[in-house]
């Protein structure tokens, strides 16, 4: 297993502008994602601006040969969805939209939900609690914990709301590279799993089912689904750890005035 890297302060301030960049991305998404527009018009729209507008490198694009700029993963995907000219929104629909950007060699990774036009109670609720479960890892994180209590966290949270937790994807290291050490669970037992340091950056990205854990793999060989078909939600932010607790460096406008009430 590859060593945990610890950034050092230069090195957050370079993550931090890739992640405030990132959030900018999805302030002008807010924008776009409407009824009517298909995925992978979201997909050129989107690296359009990061290359354009924000003189940055959309980082999933060619990562492990995969091809485009972003996963867009609808209703019962849970992750890795294929951006389609054919997948058309509509109202209803549940839509996770996950983005990488590099800037000065540092990348940021976050995700998003949104939600088009009608859609039903049991699906928000889906997206809502999906989100306050990622924040219930998140608000773990200081220095001394350890990742099996974030994880377990979000597993508590995730299972007392009725929902399940998807095992085989985790949050991850991220600095220079897309994916460092350690892997970050979504489940886990308190007090076990590598203890938080100063300095460390990961993501914590939950992805929680209505339905059933289990999982398939389309034949594509990216695309993830519910295997009964229910419907799957997810978010994700990139954290440092601070001498103190943590820094969302991902952190987008309309969150910043819940983390100080």
């Amino acid at each position: 297993m590859s060593e945990i890297i610890i950034k050092t302060p230069a090195q957050i301030a370079l993550m931090r502008e890739s992640g405030r960049l990132l959030a900018q991305v999805f302030a002008y998404l807010d924008e776009q994602v409407k009824i009517g527009i298909t995925t992978m018009e979201i997909n050129d729209l989107v690296e359009r601006y990061i290359v354009d507008e924000l003189a940055s490198r959309p980082a999933s694009k060619g990562q492990y040969d995969y091809p485009y700029v972003l996963n867009s993963s609808v209703n019962e995907v849970v992750c890795h969805g294929f951006p389609d000219p054919k997948r058309i929104l509509k109202s209803g629909d549940i839509v996770n939209i996950d983005i990488t950007l590099e800037k000065n060699g540092y990348i940021a990774d976050s995700s998003k939900m949104y939600m088009l036009g009608e859609v039903s109670p049991l699906a928000k609720r889906l997206v809502d609690k999906t989100y306050e479960a990622m924040w219930q890892g998140i608000k773990m994180v200081k220095p001394g914990v350890r990742l099996g209590d974030i994880g377990n966290a979000i597993a508590n949270f995730a299972h007392s709301n009725g929902y399940s937790v998807v095992r085989e994807y985790c949050g991850h290291g991220i600095g220079e590279q897309m994916h460092e050490e350690p892997q970050v669970l979504h489940y886990g037992k308190r007090n076990t799993g590598v203890e938080l340091k100063t300095g460390m950056t990961f993501t914590i990205e939950p992805m929680i089912n209505q339905g059933a854990a289990k999982i398939k793999t389309k034949p594509d060989g990216w695309t993830v689904v519910t295997r009964d078909k229910k419907l799957s939600a997810q978010w994700e932010h990139t954290i440092a750890v601070t001498a103190d607790g943590f820094e969302v460096l991902t952190l987008r406008a309309e969150e910043s005035a819940m983390l100080t009430t």
